[in-house]
């Protein structure tokens, strides 16, 4: 097993953790989050901005970077401009997100627990990428 294989497997263990842990793996918490008008449960908003104080700075590192720390080669996206498919893309995963209470990382850790509602997100996840490919090999 390769330094690369090992380390992917414990930095996906430890953010599966910190899924876990913070609830986002709960579909009740998730949509609670959501329901601005309702009963809202404001705590996913403290998880998603310990997120952003921890990758801001990396990500600032990062940019200054060509190789990661294990010398692979750091590939940041390039386009910035917001254009359809941003948009069209950012509608379906907050629609999915809302309608499911799942996005792709914690539903895949709550498949993994074998959540009956988790494995059919995830089964509908990796239906529409499979379309998405499909179609964007059809546009080549």
């Amino acid at each position: 097993m390769s330094k690369y294989s090992i380390s992917a497997f414990i930095a996906g263990l430890i953010f599966s953790f910190g899924l876990l842990l913070s609830g986002m793996a709960n579909p009740e918490k998730v949509l609670g989050f959501l329901d601005l008008f309702g009963a809202w449960d404001p705590s996913l908003a403290l998880v998603m901005g310990g997120a952003i104080a921890v990758g801001l700075p990396l990500f600032t590192v990062a940019k200054k970077r060509a190789t990661s720390v294990l010398g692979t080669p750091i590939q940041l996206p390039a386009k910035r401009d917001i254009d359809r498919r941003l948009i069209l893309g950012s509608l379906a995963f907050g629609i999915g997100w809302g309608l499911a209470g799942f996005c792709p990382g914690p539903g895949i850790v709550a498949a993994g627990a074998l959540k009956s509602g988790a494995i059919v997100f995830a089964l509908s996840m990796i239906g529409g990428m499979w379309v998405f490919h499909l179609l964007e090999k059809r546009k080549a």
